[in-house]
This record gives C-alpha cells, sequence and structure tokens, in this order.
C-alpha cells in the first residue's frame, strides 16, 4: 500500500506519464545462482500486462529505498522490473569485487531471465554510476534480445576516470571505498558518522603514505583500493579485463546517455558516445547542469530513461523529449537547454592566451617575463567544488578563497564587450620550468560574475613526469591539459578567468614531487614552478566559441 501510494505521488510530482496498470507482483530476495553457484539476490517487480519485457538493474547500493520506488514506477508502466545486488552486496553470496564479476555474473541472470514463463524475449538496462558499469560489461555480449540501454552518469570503463591525466582521483576513490564499507554498518552508526562530518574519512584523505589511507578511513583493508594504487601505470594488464570499451561497437541496442557538467564521468561517457557514433549508432545524449548526485540528475534520468524504454524496449511511441539525439544545459547568465543534432557541435577553438600582470586576451601572446609560484605539497593547494562524487560538495562554488593563495596563479579577461558562448570540449596548453621533473598542472576556466565572484566552470589536472613531458633545450616544458567539457555562456560584462596551480587535493591526490610511487610515497619536495607566456612558449586555454548563426535550437526553435 505504501508502494503504490509512493509510486502514485511520484507520478505527480515529477510530472511522468499515466501508470498503465497499478497491480504490480513483487517478489523479493529470489537466489538466481551463476555458475560458480554464488546467489544473487534479487528482486522481481511483475506488473499484471501480459507479454511485457524486462528491464535489468544490477548494483551494489542495495535494492531497497530508491531502487524499490524506481522498480514499482517501471512496472506500472508495463515492464517486469528485475533488481539484484551484484556479489558481496545486500544479502548476494561471495565478495564484492569491482568490474570482476560483472560480465558472467550478468550472462548468467540474462541465461536466468530466459527461463522464467514470463519471459518475452525482449529487456533494457537501466542505471546510474556503477550500476552502468554493469551495463556495459554484458552488453557486447547480450544479443538482439537487448533492446535498449539507459547509462546514467556512467562509462564503459573507469580505469581514465581513476586516473585522471595518469594523477589518482583520490577523493572519488577513497570516499567510494568508504561508502561501501558503511553500508555494511548499523544505520544509526552510519548516521552518527556523517553527522560528525565524517572525520576518519577527512584524516585519511590527509594521510600518508596512501596505502594506509583505506584503514584509516574504513578500520580495514580494501583490496581494491590496495590494488588501484599499485596497478597505476597506463600499461598496467590489470585493468584489461576491467574496462569494456573495446567491444562498444559490437552494442546494437538503443543507447540514452544522461550526465551532469561536473559529473565525475563526464569525459569518459562522451568517449562513449564518440565510439558509438563512430560504430553508426545513434545514442540520445542529456548533459545538465548536475553533479554525481544532485536531485535534478535523479528526475531527468527516470523521465528520459523511461521514455527511451518506452520507445525501444516496449514498441511505444516516444515523448516529446526524444526529438533532439543531443540535448545540454548551456550554464551562465542566459544560457538554458539546447538541442543539438550531435556532439560536439561545430565550434571555432579560440586560444585565449595567458597575458602578463594576469592578463588573459584572445590576441597574440606579447614578450614577456613568466610568472611563478611555490608549490609545497606539504600544504597542497586545496580543491574547491568541480566534478566530485560527493553531490553536496560537487559544482559551481565562489573560487576566491583559493585563488587568494600564493600558489595559484590567475588571469583575467577584461569585461566582455558581447556575450560569449561555449560549447565543447576545451583545453589548455601550459609552457612551464620546474627546479623538480614531477609535477602536476591544474587549470582551471571561471566566469567572473559583476560583482567579482568567481565561478568554476570547468577544470582538468596533468601529472607531469620526465619520461612522459621532457624539457626543450631551454628548459621548458609543454603540458598538454584536457579540461572538462563544458558548456557555458560568459555574459556581456563578465570575464573569463583561468587559474594555474599545481594540484587540486584532495580531489586529486598531491604530487609529493619525487617520482615515488603512488602507494607508497611519503617524502614532500616542495619547488618553484614559472608558467611562461610569450611568442616562443603561448600559454593558452583553447574554447570552443559557438559562432553566430549556429543551428542551435531552444524549443524546436533555431538559434541564430
Amino acid at each position: 500500500m505504501l508502494d503504490r501510494l509512493a509510486a502514485r505521488l511520484a507520478t505527480a510530482a515529477l510530472r511522468l506519464p499515466p501508470a498503465r496498470t497499478r497491480r504490480v507482483t513483487l517478489t523479493r530476495g529470489i537466489a538466481v545462482r551463476v555458475r560458480d553457484g554464488v546467489p544473487l539476490r534479487t528482486d522481481h517487480y511483475a506488473p499484471a500486462l501480459p507479454g511485457s519485457p524486462t528491464v535489468l538493474i544490477r548494483t551494489p547500493y542495495g535494492r531497497g529505498g530508491p531502487m524499490r520506488l524506481l522498480g514499482r514506477l517501471a512496472a506500472e508502466r508495463g515492464f517486469h522490473v528485475v533488481i539484484q545486488s551484484c556479489r558481496g552486496t545486500f544479502g548476494s553470496g561471495g565478495t564484492f569485487a569491482p568490474l570482476v564479476h560483472e560480465r558472467e555474473d550478468g550472462l548468467d541472470t540474462l541465461d536466468w531471465l530466459r527461463r522464467q514463463p514470463w519471459w518475452s524475449g525482449a529487456f533494457g538496462m537501466f542505471g546510474a554510476s556503477y550500476q552502468g558499469f554493469v551495463q556495459w560489461a554484458l552488453a557486447a555480449d547480450a544479443g538482439e534480445e537487448l533492446r535498449a540501454m539507459v547509462a546514467v552518469v556512467t562509462a564503459s570503463g573507469t580505469r581514465d576516470s581513476t586516473y585522471a591525466g595518469e594523477s589518482f582521483a583520490l577523493d572519488t576513490v577513497l570516499t567510494w571505498a568508504e561508502l561501501l564499507q558503511a553500508q555494511t554498518v548499523p544505520w544509526l552508526a552510519r548516521q552518527w558518522e556523517l553527522k560528525r562530518g565524517q572525520p576518519r574519512l577527512v584524516a585519511a584523505l590527509a594521510h600518508l603514505p596512501l596505502a594506509e589511507a583505506d584503514r584509516v578511513a574504513t578500520g580495514v583493508t580494501v583490496p581494491f583500493f590496495q590494488e588501484w594504487l599499485r596497478h597505476h601505470t597506463p600499461d598496467a594488464g590489470y585493468w584489461r579485463t576491467r574496462v569494456f570499451g573495446d567491444r562498444i561497437a559490437e552494442v546494437h541496442a538503443p543507447v540514452a546517455m544522461v550526465s551532469g557538467w561536473h559529473d565525475i564521468f563526464l569525459p569518459a561517457q562522451l568517449r562513449d558516445f564518440a565510439a558509438l557514433r563512430a560504430a553508426g549508432a545513434r545514442p540520445r545524449l542529456t548533459v545538465g547542469p548536475w553533479t554525481h548526485g544532485s536531485p535534478g540528475l535523479f528526475v531527468a534520468a527516470l523521465r528520459d530513461g523511461l521514455d527511451h524504454l518506452d520507445a525501444h524496449l516496449a514498441g511505444r511511441p516516444a515523448g516529446a523529449g526524444a526529438a533532439a539525439p543531443v540535448r545540454v544545459h548551456v550554464g551562465g547568465a542566459g544560457g538554458g537547454w539546447r538541442d543539438l543534432p550531435d556532439w560536439p557541435p561545430p565550434a571555432v577553438p579560440t586560444p585565449w592566451h595567458l597575458y602578463p600582470d594576469g592578463g588573459l586576451s584572445t590576441a597574440a601572446p606579447v614578450p614577456s617575463a613568466p610568472d611563478g609560484f611555490h608549490y609545497d605539497p606539504a600544504d597542497p593547494t586545496p580543491s574547491l567544488g568541480g566534478p566530485l562524487l560527493v553531490a553536496q560538495r560537487a559544482g559551481p562554488v565562489d573560487n576566491r578563497p583559493v585563488e587568494a593563495r600564493p600558489d595559484v596563479l590567475t588571469f583575467t579577461s577584461a569585461p566582455l564587450e558581447a556575450p560569449v558562448e561555449v560549447i565543447g570540449p576545451v583545453r589548455a596548453e601550459i609552457h612551464l620550468r620546474s627546479e623538480l621533473s614531477h609535477l602536476d598542472v591544474f587549470v582551471r576556466l571561471c566566469d567572473v560574475d559583476r560583482r567579482g565572484r568567481s565561478w568554476n566552470v570547468c577544470d582538468g589536472l596533468v601529472r607531469v613526469a620526465p619520461d612522459r613531458f621532457p624539457a626543450d633545450a631551454a628548459g621548458v616544458v609543454r603540458v598538454p591539459v584536457e579540461l572538462w567539457p563544458a558548456a557555458h555562456r560568459f555574459a556581456r560584462g563578465h570575464r573569463l578567468r583561468v587559474q594555474v596551480s599545481g594540484g587540486a587535493h584532495p580531489r586529486y591526490a598531491r604530487n609529493p614531487g619525487t617520482g615515488e610511487p603512488l602507494g607508497t610515497a611519503v617524502t614532500l619536495r616542495a619547488g618553484w614552478r614559472e608558467i611562461l607566456h610569450d611568442p616562443q612558449w603561448p600559454s593558452a586555454v583553447v574554447l570552443p566559441v559557438l559562432p553566430p548563426g549556429s543551428q542551435v535550437s531552444v524549443g524546436g526553435k533555431n538559434l541564430l
């Protein structure tokens, strides 16, 4: 009764299409045995509609709460919904090892579905974050029975996101490890830890060596955290069986992707989109003003996801939201939703050059002395907002506190005489000298409003080592930095700002400056570095500026 009431309230509040049936039978805790005999606990939501297709959701986060509401909502719209706990989580047997068993367990679950009397011969998959990784693990081998996928803030591989710029996404990985461990403790104990501000996690993020940080955060050694510290080099064979992007061209089911501009997996998800397009597929893409766990993301994923499943799994007419293959939200004053035929849209790559005296301009660089700063990993430059796992700390924030630090350089344009709309991939090229050969380069683009507040738009970090980025004869290192993609409108009177610093801790593990192994480094070396910005070494950020007359539409109307 309560489930039915919650579903009705959610349908009204979220403006979802009306239910096709209110008669849904829930069978909980089914033991689906996989090839090695491990039972995977599974819930089945059965609608009172014959011939209904199936939606499979596999998750390590439990089958109650929001998942139970999702199961009911989808079942009321005419889908058998099967929600399964990944091995080692929430009653399923075995041990949870991220990405190791998801292909085989998914295939065995599909084989179980085929033997059910209500199986129609068609299924789709739905899920966010890790629930999306398990979709990609299964998708290439699912055959023609897989008719649709809804992949929300996720990607076919986690390796690139874990080691963005060949650094280490410390905040994401350690926070996730702590979250998984917290699922095993009593609810009241967890609430008390959250109310205290998670002091153990805070201490662990600052702890060295990193190989001890998992025990500091959780009280136990987390095997996958240890493995990810050890197998961090690009050639590590460890990841070959844990990423699934090499078979993305074999996935023929229509895919709907939903992400946010401040999501931790956005670059990887857009690479998946590009790979599908290159293979001839026509995936749908929605990118909104969301972080990894923001409520708006959940609402959009539910609406877009159910619409996609209706159209491609159930064969029902698609909703109005299916008209544009790509829909993005442009941030900033005067922004809003834009409909695009593809991603990225045609844009003019426009360099904004770093200038002396903290300037930033599209004009050619001028002869100038470099700007320098001293980076000390014992007092690392802090991260502030941006793409983080925890929604409450993520997203756009006023960057003035971090910009006031002496280890952060800022380069700011004059007030804009006309709006500048940026949509697409963003990159930077930084030329530097450093007394240390091991260092990080962090670049962030901000929108400075008329009140002087500096709001982060996108950023990126690269870990520099002499074997990856050798210096030229003058001792200068050219460092290309891929920033997060962006869609932002810089309003008239606003200013563009570029930050350059030596890190963003704890979002990225600090660079100790020594070249020691990631997990065992304890020695910290501080050092000076200079950022060059002259005609020979023209440091710049390159923005995809939408040209006048671009065929971008709002609500079906072209913007000229």
